[in-house]
């Protein structure tokens, strides 16, 4: 077919979208007893059974863009190389939606580029992120709503990074479970870059597996193909699927369910939260035999590669994964050391002496990341190393009040305010013991009580983690 006779067929399918799509809302209300309209994942599944091959409609329809935009203002995040923020997004959209829209349906709309930006990576290095325009990662989201009840229910009961209704935790707990079914040793394999390293071929084909809507494939293929700025200048992206749109944990979990269902046919058993997966097995020799196996699948079928530095076979009391570890008898989950020495390391930052902020600032800053941080971690059965870093963050934020004080008249006078006795309050004022000392005298421990922090809005993680019991009934 020449280029004229597709661009008709393109736009006299878009003409007929909504007339079409209407007629399914018309089948889904009619099927229904209740009055209410058929959620959108129903009337995306009948689009599917009757019209495999018009998905874009459903991911231009207008509730499904509406509950996309919804998701990226929630999730806020950073403007794209056009510069445009959220909040001036609508008035710059409405404008142009009938002629975005048109472009969609009749296949001419071309992606912009992503706008490279490098984070520190917890275990050091760097990743890479790629910052879409607003709107791409409204159509990403949109796309995504559709593709999500299309792929998901196919997807192992062993995955559970980005998903509906799954996280960190239960993959934990699944780990947890496979070590007290017998898994002595661990395979852990580690996928050097994987999302700047995907296949843009092998990850197309498995789109299509399911996805018939030649619209769709193209679209999703010139997201993959966009490119990135990198310091003001264009670079093709002939490869990877950039983290930092909707839709890339999403193309990452289609792209490694070929490898869920490999390891499921051979029988093991294994958790995988989106690149990183482990397996179990009961020998360290089987374990070594399924560590090749495993990684010559991934180089000769995903054409993916393994970062043979960082992935091993260790004994399940060496494994951490997702900043956890399972030790002892009975088979607890814990804080990796890793994990303990990163929170500290975030905490002096956050309780510095030398952070010239406001204790307010300073406060409000502790009570979000302390709020994050237990509910992450609440899954490990540590409550008395809580209370230990609960004491230890108040001392430091007691060394804070006695450095902001500097001058002893100041000292003097703020022990006294605080109900401290006067000649108690003069005499540690003149002290010349370090900061960190000061904060365990008497004097601070009387002035600086816990109801006192309490009162300035500082978080006890004890507290968190009782609250936060019901995530552990089964850790």
């Amino acid at each position: 077919m020449n280029s004229r006779e597709e661009s008709s067929t393109n736009s006299t399918r878009g003409e007929g979208a909504a007339r079409r799509l209407a007629s399914v809302s018309r089948q889904g209300a009619t099927a229904s007893a209740s009055d209410k309209q058929p959620a959108l994942s129903d009337r995306v599944s009948t689009v599917e059974r009757l019209f495999p091959e018009m998905m874009m409609e459903a991911v231009v329809d207008e509730a499904n863009m509406e509950r996309a935009w919804q998701k990226v203002r929630s999730n806020r995040g950073a403007p794209g190389p056009d510069g445009i923020i959220l909040d001036k997004f609508i008035a710059w959209f409405r404008p142009r939606w009938s002629l975005i829209r048109r472009q969609l349906l009749d296949g001419t709309y071309r992606p912009s580029p992503v706008r490279r930006v490098s984070i520190d990576k917890p275990d050091g290095g760097t990743r890479q992120l790629g910052i879409p325009n607003v709107l791409d990662r409204v159509i990403q989201q949109a796309i995504l709503q559709i593709l999500t009840p299309m792929f998901d229910p196919h997807f192992s009961d062993s995955s559970h990074g980005f998903r509906p209704n799954r996280s960190a935790h239960g993959a934990m707990k699944q780990v947890q479970r496979s070590i007290k079914s017998g898994g002595k040793y661990v395979v852990d394999m580690d996928l050097s870059k994987f999302f700047d390293r995907v296949n843009h071929d092998v990850l197309m084909n498995r789109i299509a597996r399911r996805v018939s809507d030649s619209l769709l494939l193209k679209l999703i293929g010139r997201y993959l193909r966009a490119g990135v700025i990198v310091d003001g200048e264009l670079q093709p992206s002939t490869e990877g699927t950039p983290q930092g749109g909707p839709l890339s944990p999403l193309l990452a979990n289609i792209l490694l369910d070929d490898l869920d269902k490999e390891l499921e046919n051979r029988g093991l058993p294994f958790v995988r939260y989106a690149d990183d997966f482990v397996i179990f097995m009961k020998s360290e020799r089987a374990a070594r035999r399924v560590f090749s196996s495993v990684q010559r699948y991934l180089t000769e079928h995903l054409r993916l590669v393994v970062n043979a530095t960082k992935s091993k076979v260790v004994p399940r009391q060496e494994l951490e994964f997702l900043g956890f570890r399972v030790l002892g008898r009975y088979f607890r989950i814990r804080i990796s050391d890793k994990s303990l020495q990163r929170f500290k390391r975030r905490l002096r930052e956050l309780t510095g002496r030398s952070w010239g902020v406001s204790m307010e600032r300073r406060l409000s800053e502790l009570r979000s990341y302390l709020r994050g941080w237990a509910g992450y971690f609440c899954l490990a059965m540590e409550l008395k190393l809580f209370d230990r870093l609960d004491q230890w963050i108040r001392r430091r934020l007691r060394m804070c009040f006695w450095k902001r004080w500097r001058h002893a008249r100041t000292r003097s006078r703020e022990l006294m305010r605080l109900g401290v006795p006067r000649r108690q309050a003069i005499r540690h004022a003149k002290s010349r013991k370090s900061y960190w000392h000061m904060a365990k005298t008497i004097a601070s421990g009387v002035g600086f009580t816990n109801a006192f922090l309490a009162e300035l809005g500082l978080l006890s993680l004890k507290h968190l983690w009782n609250e936060l019991a019901p995530l552990r009934r089964t850790a």
